[in-house]
């Protein structure tokens, strides 16, 4: 069986990428390889024939990985929809079987695999085929990405329970501050109270990051990634 975390979130847009990237460094403080996946991404660059999946790249470049970034993300879309639309729009098809093979041979090459999912667990990739499925494919435990503001209890709650009714093992929740903080009361409270109420606990609470330089990221894993929470499920 593989190790490593699938990461998540209640929504887009929420700062996944940036925390696989923490994770990464997170295990490599505790003496492990790691590195990341995206196996589909949408919204990708193109540079005249070829489509540059961003997140990929940075997943590859945290990571310091030599194998090509296609091994990373198998798929790229270049619409920035959901996949199962994205594809559908740039009549490309998202092959399942490209997938698995890229996810298998990191494992191999790697101690631990850090996949970033594609927006949240119901997002469509194929049709009857969610984000999910592949998380259940992959085995590996779940990290929520969730927002510190109003809205993320409900949202954070309906995420980690429906995970753990389908059968996953939730590993636990971050709060990542994707934007700047609002410094309200719902920002104040909402950690405290989801440490209450969230069966899954809370492996980090992430500051708005202006720069996502490999310093500043591994120096963000290193004082705001609960290790013995990593730990747990890599060792």
């Amino acid at each position: 069986m593989s190790k490593g975390f699938f990461i998540t979130g209640t929504d887009t847009g929420i700062g996944k990428t940036l925390i696989a990237g923490i994770i990464i460094k997170a295990i490599n403080f505790l003496g492990l390889k790691a590195c990341g996946m995206k196996p589909v991404e949408s919204g990708c660059g193109r540079e005249g024939e070829v489509l540059i999946p961003y997140d990929g790249v940075f997943l590859k470049q945290i990571a310091h990985m030599n194998e090509s970034v296609s091994l990373v993300t198998p798929c790229c879309l270049e619409s920035p929809l959901a996949p199962l639309m994205a594809s559908e729009l740039d009549r490309i098809d998202i092959n399942l079987n490209e997938i698995r093979k890229a996810f298998a041979k990191l494992s191999k090459l790697y101690e631990a695999v850090v996949v970033e999912g594609i927006g949240g667990l119901l997002v469509p990739i194929k049709k009857d085929y969610y984000v999910i499925e592949l998380a259940k494919e992959f085995e590996l435990p779940l990290i929520v990405v969730v927002r510190p503001g109003l809205g993320t209890i409900n949202h954070t709650m309906l995420t980690v329970n429906y995970a753990i009714k389908e059968g996953l093992e939730v590993a636990g929740i971050i709060i990542n501050y994707s934007n700047p903080p609002e410094n309200n009361l719902a920002e104040e409270t909402n950690p405290k109270l989801l440490a209450q109420i969230c069966p899954a606990p809370i492996i980090g609470i992430i500051p708005y990051l202006k720069s996502m330089g490999e310093e500043v990221i591994e120096k963000t894993a290193l004082k705001n990634i609960d290790s013995e929470l990593i730990k747990k499920y890599i060792l």
